[in-house]
This record gives C-alpha cells, structure tokens and sequence, in this order.
C-alpha cells in the first residue's frame, strides 16, 4: 500500500526508529487497517516525525489526517487515517505499551533504521 511507504519514509526522514507496519486486516477485531509505529528519544523529535508524516500524507497522497492526539505532551502521537493509524511514541513509551505485542497475531513489516 503506498500510503504505508509514504508514512514510513516520511519517518525515516525524521529519524524514526524501528519502524514497522502491522497489517490488523486478518485478524477481524482491529478498528483499523494498519498500524505504522516508530520511537524516537525525545518529545521534539516525536513531535518533528509526526509533522513530517501529515505534510508527507497531504503532499503526496492528498490524504489530510482526521484526527490526532498527543502533541501536546509528545510522548504517544496517534495520527489516524481511518484505515491507517500511525504511533509515534518517545522511546520508553513504545516499550511500556508494547503494541506489536498486543498485536502479535498481526503480520509485520519492519523497515531498516
């Protein structure tokens, strides 16, 4: 799906870490598609990778975000698509929540650092 490179691309500009994609179709009980996850070790950093992905989404896919939480404190930035939910989380909130845990069941895609 492009939308996922886009988003995933758009992190790695920004020096997103473990980057992975989650693909919640299979498994029925998902509120979403897809999931596009990554950490970073500071609030700015999160808050530089979540702006990159909207602009990103809007520039290339013509796809405007439709709802976000968490920039005001920039620990866990959700950015939700409808179809696509990307979380951006400072490093030690990824693995507190451990989502792809959560979501194990889902297949994966990891993209290098």
């Amino acid at each position: 799906m492009k939308e996922i490179k886009v988003i995933a691309e758009a992190m790695s500009e920004k020096k997103g870490k473990e980057i992975c994609s989650m693909d919640l179709r299979k498994l029925g009980t998902a509120i979403c598609d897809y999931f596009v996850i990554c950490h970073a070790d500071s609030g700015i950093q999160v808050a530089a990778i979540a702006d990159e992905v909207e602009e990103k989404m809007f520039a290339v896919m013509k796809r405007p975000v439709i709802r976000s939480q968490g920039k005001e404190n920039k620990f866990w930035v959700i950015l939700d698509y409808s179809d696509i939910v990307v979380h951006i989380f400072q490093t030690e909130y990824r693995r507190f929540y451990r989502l792809e845990d959560l979501w194990a069941d889902a297949e994966t895609h990891y993209y290098s650092d």
